[in-house]
């Protein structure tokens, strides 16, 4: 184990000075009382605070709003989880026996939460300094892959910015359908944008959910047309 978690900290650029810090970061409630539950509301306010500094500082042009959407979008759950399976974090965790047998090690609220719990961990044993760049370890590379124009905004959003950069109309959803009793329908939509003669579909349980999935077609469609 002591060979396993070294190359944990390698991973994340940190070596613990306190061991026992690791140990607690990596201790579901379900295995002991000395669980990772404080050191992870700990870790969730240097992870905000360190990735709304870097943020500040890459993107000087972006406003407000934008920041703040993808400062949501990163330190959510399923980033989290994400991250936490490029550290092969299910692999360290300690469980209890029931949520061992439940996979509770591939569970993304676990992982993720243990990602924060490590940020408190190493934010208690190195600083706040070590914490940040411990998060920066992570994130700068899944940035580098992710494109922050898009992050966290929904198709519709995204095909009315696409469409308004070109100077094009707006595109129309037209209800086609609605399907099944009243407590439980399904709405089917089409999305079209006449200008471009391209028109797609989409179903949901409401009709914001089917315009949004008929909006996700035609942006799909537009970039392979690109």
């Amino acid at each position: 184990m002591a060979i396993d978690r070294d190359a944990l900290c390698r991973r994340l650029g940190h070596v613990f000075t306190q061991p026992a810090l690791l140990q607690r970061a990596l201790t579901h409630r379900s295995h002991s009382q000395a669980h990772n539950e404080r050191l992870e509301f700990l870790g969730d306010s240097v992870l905000n605070c360190s990735v709304a500094r870097y943020l500040y500082d890459t993107y000087p042009e972006l406003p407000e709003g934008d920041l703040s959407r993808l400062r949501a979008n990163l330190v959510n759950q399923q980033t989290l989880f994400e991250l936490a399976q490029t550290l092969d974090l299910g692999s360290f965790l300690l469980l209890g026996e029931g949520e061992r047998k439940s996979a509770g090690a591939q569970r993304p609220s676990i992982l993720a939460d243990a990602v924060e719990a490590l940020f408190g961990a190493i934010f208690l044993d190195g600083g706040f300094a070590a914490a940040q760049q411990a998060v920066l370890n992570l994130y700068v590379p899944y940035l580098d892959k992710t494109d922050v124009r898009t992050l966290g905004k929904d198709a519709k959003t995204l095909l009315q910015e696409y469409l308004q950069a070109r100077k094009l109309a707006l595109p129309t959803y037209n209800v086609l359908a609605v399907k099944g009793e009243a407590h439980a329908q399904l709405f089917q939509i089409e999305c079209e944008i006449p200008q471009l003669k391209l028109a797609a579909r989409g179903e949901g349980v409401s009709r914001r959910a089917a315009e949004q999935a008929a909006a996700e077609a035609v942006y799909a469609k537009l970039h392979t047309h690109d």
